[in-house]
């Protein structure tokens, strides 16, 4: 019985030392031989890790348009002064800028004439006022002198000097008729009214061609006005 079982074990033994080797076909599934077939080093090769994905590229800013300029606009411009036939020249010239209500006319001092004179302009010298008086009887006007002060009215013509406009402008229609055509009418005493403009919501354009035209006129005065 002791013969038997110190058998047993040495059989045993045997047996596990033939499997640890692998005799019974499964020892490459253990070590090393298991690890030497996993790990398979003659077929291994290092693959590259991938490149790091590039960033988005950023969007290309927007071009800002370029800002679009306003024109100046002046809040109130007033010239002058001017004279009535003056003014209406200035009015006439303004006329193609067609400001309408945006340009105003004022008038400012002045007093109503005291009477009205019809006349012959200054001549250059007394022989000059002279022939023209002779000129005035050969159509048969004889109701005239010359005037000789020292004023700017020296060697006109006088044909006459009334109380109302109404009396001269028909004295001066009469002159007319007999051929008399140098004939003026102009009122007397008090001061002729000075016009000025003033001009509202204009931009550095209009204001440019404004200023041309004034330009032309002698004595404008320019300043801004509320």
């Amino acid at each position: 019985m002791l013969k038997f079982a110190l058998w047993s074990l040495l059989a045993l033994n045997a047996l596990l030392l033939a499997y640890s080797q692998g005799l019974f076909g499964h020892g490459e599934e253990h070590e090393p031989a298991r690890l030497k077939n996993q790990l398979n080093a003659g077929a291994l090769r290092l693959v590259p890790a991938p490149a790091p994905l590039a960033p988005p590229a950023a969007a290309p800013p927007l071009a800002q348009e370029a800002p679009v300029a306003t024109p100046a606009v002046i809040a109130c411009l007033e010239l002058g002064s001017f004279g009535a036939t003056e003014a209406r020249r200035f009015e006439t010239r303004l006329a193609s800028l067609q400001l309408g209500e945006r340009m105003k006319r004022l008038s400012s001092g002045g007093a109503d004439p005291t009477s009205y004179i019809v006349y012959i302009p200054p001549q250059a010298s007394k022989e000059g006022a002279d022939k023209k008086a002779g000129e005035l009887k050969s159509l048969g006007v004889s109701d005239f002198f010359i005037m000789n002060d020292s004023s700017t009215m020296k060697y006109a013509i006088s044909l006459g000097v009334f109380k109302s406009e109404s009396a001269a402008q028909s004295t001066l229609a009469a002159l007319v008729k007999k051929g008399v055509h140098s004939a003026r009418l102009s009122p007397r005493g008090g001061s002729p009214a000075r016009l000025s403009f003033q001009f509202r919501a204009i931009d550095d354009t209009e204001h440019g061609k404004i200023d041309k035209v004034a330009g032309s006129f002698q004595d404008v005065d320019s300043k801004a006005c509320k």
